[in-house]
């Protein structure tokens, strides 16, 4: 049960409420997360309808984007947005064990060498920001214009948001969830 209440979707007025069934699918994901973060409308009317319209101008492959997601979140030990998205790797043909073992990704059977190079930057960008080498970048550029990696970036570091303002407010901590010991921890870069 989250720390502070969930708002009832059903007294949202009909525009906040089209961008609550848009960006839940009808309330079946994230539904608790949107009803907290209600609280502040500007934040959620802000933040999800980006969302939604990055997801819907499709400059960033949706595999990489859910790849790094579930990477920032498995380093921070999110477990709400871990089971949230490491099932939607699937459809990318990455197992569920694979997605929980993306932050051993050298020798990762199920990633390409640009998935590779998505989670390596997705660890640099959590855990050392301020020192991500520049050979890094190049091979990341190799793949990615510039417009990709600013938005990259952009949904790497919104999900380090994400995953602190789901657990300062407990939001999904009634969910069954990975324990952190069951996920790998992460390689020096």
């Amino acid at each position: 049960m989250p720390r502070v209440s969930e708002l009832d979707p059903a007294s949202f007025d009909p525009q906040f409420k089209d961008l609550f069934e848009r960006f839940t699918g009808g309330g079946t994901a994230f539904a608790d997360q949107f009803s907290v973060m209600a609280h502040v409308r500007p934040a959620a009317e802000h933040l999800y309808a980006m969302l939604l319209e990055l997801k819907a101008r499709e400059g960033v492959s949706y595999r990489y984007v859910e790849m790094a997601v579930v990477v920032v979140s498995l380093l921070n030990q999110c477990t709400y947005c871990v089971d949230n998205h490491a099932p939607r790797l699937s459809v990318e043909g990455i197992s569920r064990e694979g997605a929980l073992n993306l932050l051993d990704f050298a020798e990762h059977p199920e990633l390409t060498p640009i998935d590779k190079v998505v989670v390596e930057y997705a660890i640099a960008v959590t855990q050392a920001p301020q020192r991500i080498r520049d050979q890094l970048m190049t091979r990341l550029r190799a793949h990615f214009s510039e417009a990709q990696v600013v938005e990259l970036t952009l949904r790497i570091s919104l999900c380090g948001f994400f995953n602190r303002f789901n657990q300062a407010l407990q939001i999904g901590e009634d969910d069954t969830s990975v324990p952190a010991t069951e996920v790998s921890q992460p390689r020096s870069i």
